[in-house]
């Protein structure tokens, strides 16, 4: 269903403006049929047809912002995990669908993707934390030379998209993990499984290449 309410969940964390002008420009920019809304209320988010989690700051303080906000954890669970709609997470909003987040202590994720939030470690001691910048992405899977993923059929190995991050969501499951960039040694980038889909870098700051991975998430009916 390429149609209906696109609904940014507003927790207190990340540029929730940046992220709604970027959806609303890939609507008008494809034709496609949504209206985005920023929120912060459980019925509007359990009620629409995408759901997107952005994310700026420290895991643990993002998940308390979305543990606070009244029936939303339910709401998420229900909609998302159980009901199948389409999710993407942004940033720390990827990260949040972890099993635990372990940055300053160990905090308990979404559970959605198994595996760890861990600080990213380059090979290159000359590579400074936070990973900070444009960088192109490539398939996680050995061998993969093309993007398979729905969301990810508009991307290239010459796209770069914007990253600004110091932990990294190590999957479980090596399926979970779609994409990785190279920063003094492999980055997971993107992870996914089922109907939902987080990306460590930001597509709303990423221009062109961000835009059409928007597109394409509005498009894909998993």
């Amino acid at each position: 269903m390429s149609s209906g309410r696109v609904a940014i969940i507003d927790y207190g964390s990340g540029n929730l403006r940046s992220a709604a002008r970027a959806f609303e420009r890939a609507i008008l920019d494809s034709g496609l049929n949504f209206t985005v809304v920023v929120t912060a209320d459980a019925q509007a988010v359990r009620d629409a047809a995408r759901i997107v989690l952005p994310g700026q700051g420290a895991f643990g303080d993002c998940i308390g912002g979305l543990n606070a906000l009244p029936g939303m954890r339910e709401a998420l669970q229900s909609a998302v995990f159980e009901g199948g709609t389409p999710f993407l997470g942004i940033c720390v909003g990827l990260q949040l669908m972890a099993t635990q987040g372990l940055e300053h202590g160990i905090h308990a994720g979404l559970n959605w993707i198994p595996g760890q939030v861990r600080r990213i470690t380059p090979s290159d001691p000359t590579l400074k934390i936070p990973h900070m910048g444009w960088n192109t992405i490539r398939p996680f899977a050995a061998g993969q030379e093309r993007f398979l993923h729905p969301v990810l059929k508009s991307v290239t190995p010459s796209d770069h998209f914007y990253f600004v991050h110091s932990y990294a969501l190590e999957c479980a499951v090596p399926n979970h993990c779609l994409a990785g960039a190279e920063y003094g040694g492999t980055v997971p980038a993107i992870a996914g499984c089922g109907n939902m889909m987080g990306v460590q870098f930001h597509p709303e700051k990423s221009q062109k290449p961000g835009l059409a991975l928007i597109a394409d998430f509005l498009r894909w009916s998993p």
